[in-house]
């Protein structure tokens, strides 16, 4: 399998860091070869944005487990196991003293275990052993795949009375495609998970058919 094209500053494989600031985030869901902009506002996230891009600039993104929080989960939310580091590669400052910054997905891994921070926000040991094939080429899913895709789409799109640009839709790659849409169409964290953890596009296409015409069927039920 060939390898994905990277920019001179993202790092290899066998570069990837052994320790990991993470930022959990509910519904921002970040692949590698996505993009997920984010605006940074909290103190302890100014804080390591601002130390991730004097290091090796990377951040990695994971989703905090649904469910009632106790007070100390409320600071410190129980997280899914497995994330995606992403890369600043774009930043400003607003007069407003936020931080604008687009990171760049490079590789998932699972958290193997949380070390201590001086500084607000959390830091993981990363294993990055699993997933050395998100720096394989991403290829496009078979037209079958894509076509039951933008199929089953557009009825959750009608469904829920959200209008869409097709015609914009039509022009992007089944993979930014996919990747814009895990982030704005209202669907369930332990949903979102499942996206992050298909191994390939093709097996993120497949699943992401599934939730939407599982929701789709659910809101018949109901109706």
């Amino acid at each position: 399998m060939s390898q994905r094209v990277l920019s001179t500053f993202m790092q290899r494989f066998d570069q990837l860091p052994n320790s990991l600031p993470i930022f959990p985030l509910p519904n921002a869901l970040l692949v590698p070869g996505g993009k997920l902009p984010l605006n940074i506002f909290e103190p302890k996230y100014l804080n390591m944005v601002k130390d991730a891009l004097k290091n090796d600039a990377l951040i990695g993104m994971v989703q905090p487990k649904p469910g009632p929080k106790t007070i100390r989960e409320a600071s410190t939310p129980s997280v899914y196991e497995i994330g995606c580091a992403g890369r600043i590669t774009d930043y400003s400052e607003t007069e407003d003293g936020r931080l604008e910054i687009i990171l760049s997905g490079l590789c998932r891994f699972a958290i193997k275990n949380e070390l201590s921070s001086l500084r607000g926000y959390r830091v993981i040991v990363p294993d990055w052993s699993a997933f050395s094939n998100d720096y394989d080429e991403i290829t496009e899913p078979s037209k079958a795949l894509i076509d039951a895709f933008n199929s089953t789409l557009r009825r959750f799109l009608d469904g829920h009375d959200m209008p869409a640009d097709w015609d914009l839709f039509n022009k992007l790659s089944t993979s930014n495609l996919v990747n814009s849409l895990m982030n704005v169409l209202p669907i369930d964290i332990p949903e979102r998970q499942i996206l992050l953890e298909a191994d390939t596009l093709e097996s993120r296409v497949i699943a992401f058919t599934a939730i939407l015409a599982g929701t789709i069927s659910n809101s018949q039920t109901r109706h």
